[in-house]
């Protein structure tokens, strides 16, 4: 590793989902380690390293924006470097280097490994020929899969280009935790194996590949130890991992060796595919009391038509005939999905049938998006009929689920759950129960918590105001 020789101070920008930020934490913990100072704020930075998400037209528009903005930052010389990281610069190699020259490096997600070499590059304080020792120079092949590459020599006037193989083993490396001290996010898997037609994550992220029990129950032992209480389980598909490691099925086992760390007390599962959501699965959230009884299930839709079209596996029913199972089997459960709107093929039946299937199934927590089509997938050669119409159903898909969330919460006062605390304001404290996830759920008020930031308090829901739960 190539030391940092206290010359510089980085700022992180990290956009998109919970999986980028624990690459995020991971790259700042190697800064850090290198002897670079690393921070969230960016006016006076030295360099500046933006990881982007390039999942969808929304989120490109954004790292697409965050990169501009910081160019006016750095025009009027409030920040140094520019460098991009993760999924637009793996999804969009030559376009950030040729069209946007505030950019002084990019760095594919296969390239996070290579952050302090490029930094320290970019900042002409070390060994200036980045990714000289760690597989080959790619040149014009760019996203050769061998090591850590590189596109240019950093020592000419060129910028790093910093590749490395996306479908490599998933980094177990040490990370500086950002959110709050009670709650963590842990990364089980990297990739995607499902190949939904709307959809470029296997391009950008790889195949599904998991991480050992043994690793990962080390990292979440070490973090409940500096004091989260929860740890939050994300992968694009927890559903399918160990099958890749261990030729089966085993995240039942990884929740009972993560239940056996005492220190930790939450447990939260984000996204589960319905057509793997087994009875196992069903019989470990509803029998181990640390497992919260929140699933989220991206469902993306319940037409079989439209379904098949996304080439998503299992049906209409059997979507409804899970949810039901689930209703019965953990009393209590609080679902979470997501759904797409407007996707080639989906007349006004398909779409009522949206309407009805989430009115009926009152699934409390929904994501709505515009189907947005995404060159190099199967369903960007679909003919697409009007944006217009597929941000308007979202519109209104989002406005049932908005209905079906204040019922549920207008439901739960009076009931008694246990909160966790997160931040506090005065003589107010606000933290989540089971029912929230973060950033996605808000937040319940507590008046006269009686408990410090990151305790695990009973509080009674006494109204709702302006949509926030009141205790």
């Amino acid at each position: 590793m190539i030391p940092g020789n206290g010359a510089g101070r980085v700022a992180f920008i990290s956009l998109g989902c919970a999986k980028n930020l624990v690459d995020s934490e991971q790259m700042m913990y190697l800064l850090d380690e290198a002897g670079f100072e690393v921070s969230g704020e960016t006016d006076g930075a030295d360099a500046v390293v933006i990881n982007t998400c390039g999942f969808i037209e929304s989120a490109k528009m954004e790292a697409i924006e965050t990169i501009l903005g910081f160019g006016h930052e750095k025009e009027n010389g409030r920040v140094g470097k520019i460098i991009v990281a993760g999924c637009l610069p793996e999804r969009y190699r030559s376009e950030i280097i040729t069209e946007m020259p505030e950019v002084d490096a990019i760095v594919g997600v296969g390239g996070f490994g290579e952050i302090v070499k490029t930094v320290s590059a970019v900042l002409g304080n070390s060994d200036r020929s980045v990714g000289s020792s760690v597989g080959s120079s790619v040149g014009s092949s760019v996203g050769s899969s061998v090591g850590s590459s590189v596109g240019s020599s950093v020592g000419s006037s060129s910028k790093p280009e910093v590749f490395g193989d996306i479908n490599a083993p998933v980094s177990d490396g040490k990370r500086i935790i950002t959110t709050p001290k009670a709650w963590a996010y842990l990364k089980i898997a990297e990739g995607c194996d499902n190949r939904c037609a709307f959809c470029v994550i296997p391009d950008i992220r790889g195949r599904f590949r998991s991480r050992s029990i043994e690793s990962i129950s080390s990292e979440a032992q070490t973090i409940a130890e500096r004091g989260a209480k929860e740890l939050i389980i994300v992968a694009q598909d927890v559903t399918r991992y160990g099958l890749d490691l261990y030729g089966t099925r085993r995240l039942p086992d990884l929740l009972a060796a993560l239940s056996s760390i005492k220190e930790l007390e939450w447990i939260r599962l984000h996204y589960l595919y319905p057509d793997e959501t087994d009875d196992a699965i069903i019989r470990a959230v509803a029998e181990n009391g640390k497992i919260l009884k929140y699933l989220d299930i991206p469902v993306q839709h319940i037409n079989d038509s439209i379904l098949s079209r996304m080439r998503r596996r299992g049906t209409g029913r059997e979507i409804r005939e899970l949810f039901k199972r689930l209703r019965e089997q953990i009393p209590g459960v609080v679902l979470r999905s997501s759904l797409i709107t407007g996707l080639p093929g989906e007349g006004v039946d398909e779409f009522e049938e949206l309407c009805a299937f989430l009115r009926e199934t009152g699934i409390e927590r929904a994501g709505v998006f515009p189907y947005s089509p995404e060159e190099g997938t199967d369903a960007a050669q679909m003919i697409y009929p009007d944006r217009d119409t597929a941000e308007h159903r979202a519109e209104i898909v989002a406005e049932i689920q908005r209905q079906v969330m204040d019922e549920f919460n207008i439901k739960r006062i009076g009931s008694v759950t246990p909160v966790l605390i997160e931040w506090a304001s005065g003589s107010k404290y606000f933290g989540r129960s089971y029912a929230e996830s973060p950033d996605v759920d808000g937040y319940i008020q507590v008046s006269g918590a009686g408990a410090a930031v990151g305790d695990i308090v009973n509080v009674m829901i006494t109204g709702i105001e302006e949509g926030v739960i009141i205790s």
